[in-house]
């Protein structure tokens, strides 16, 4: 069969343009996602389900015990410090003093407005709606607003955008998998956590993964758009033992 060129250009063009678009798709609707859960919250539609969620992990004539072992409580713990300010921001903070020192500055400032614009709207959001946290005692020690999870919200944006810079780091698919799949598992572990222990209603950290997901994407895709009109550079995927370019 005859090789042509033309119609390879064609399908890596339309690769290119795709992706984009699929991306923002995701991500618009990922913001309807949320802003249904919203109304939803405000208007006390979601309140039965919530509870009968959250009694489901309580022991039978014992709201301050989660169902299983007393080890599983304890993954609980270790699990949700993954997305605590503490763990999180050690993580922001090594990413970017990595990428600094590596003269890696756009990437350094995308990863900067991805974790901090998500912390501002998680909390613009959480004052916003006021929602009081689940009626019973908790695991795990609280000083906010249920809605959204700020837990989860902030390890959605943060594990997301790292996962994203990774992917940069080796051009072949299988890693480019791997980075991804283990950012979602963190961020998904990390949500489960925030329910199994009792702090948040399912409301709550579905809330967190379509914000912080979709806040995660439209910083990636401008990024990708400022890079595409030469303003800013970011990793580069060239070459897989070499992860990023040397900047000048």
């Amino acid at each position: 069969m005859p090789f042509h060129p033309s119609g390879t250009r064609f399908v890596q063009l339309a690769r290119k343009e795709i992706g984009p678009l699929a991306a923002l798709l995701v991500a618009a609707a990922l913001i309807l996602s949320f802003s249904y859960l919203a109304m939803e919250v405000l208007e006390g539609d979601t309140a039965a389900f919530d509870r009968a969620f959250i009694l489901a992990l309580r022991t039978s004539g014992s709201l301050a015990d989660p169902i299983g072992p007393a080890w599983l409580e304890e993954m609980g713990r270790d699990a949700t410090a993954l997305g605590s300010y503490a763990f999180l921001g050690f993580v922001f903070f090594s990413t970017l003093g990595y990428l600094i020192l590596l003269r890696k500055r756009s990437a350094a400032v995308l990863m900067t407005v991805a974790v901090l614009g998500g912390a501002v709207l998680s909390m613009i959001f959480k004052l916003g709606l006021d929602r009081a946290r689940p009626d019973l005692p908790h695991a795990a020690r609280v000083f906010t607003a249920s809605f959204p999870s700020g837990h989860t919200t902030l390890s959605t944006v943060t594990f997301l955008t790292l996962g994203a810079l990774l992917t940069r780091v080796h051009a072949e698919r299988r890693f480019k998998i791997y980075f991804m799949t283990l950012a979602v598992i963190l961020t998904i572990s990390v949500g489960l956590s925030r329910l199994y222990l009792g702090v948040h209603y399912p409301t709550d950290v579905l809330a967190g993964w379509s914000l912080g997901a979709a806040w995660a994407i439209l910083c990636w895709m401008v990024a990708l758009w400022l890079q595409h009109q030469g303003e800013i550079e970011l990793p580069s995927e060239s070459h897989p033992g070499q992860p990023f370019e040397e900047s000048p």
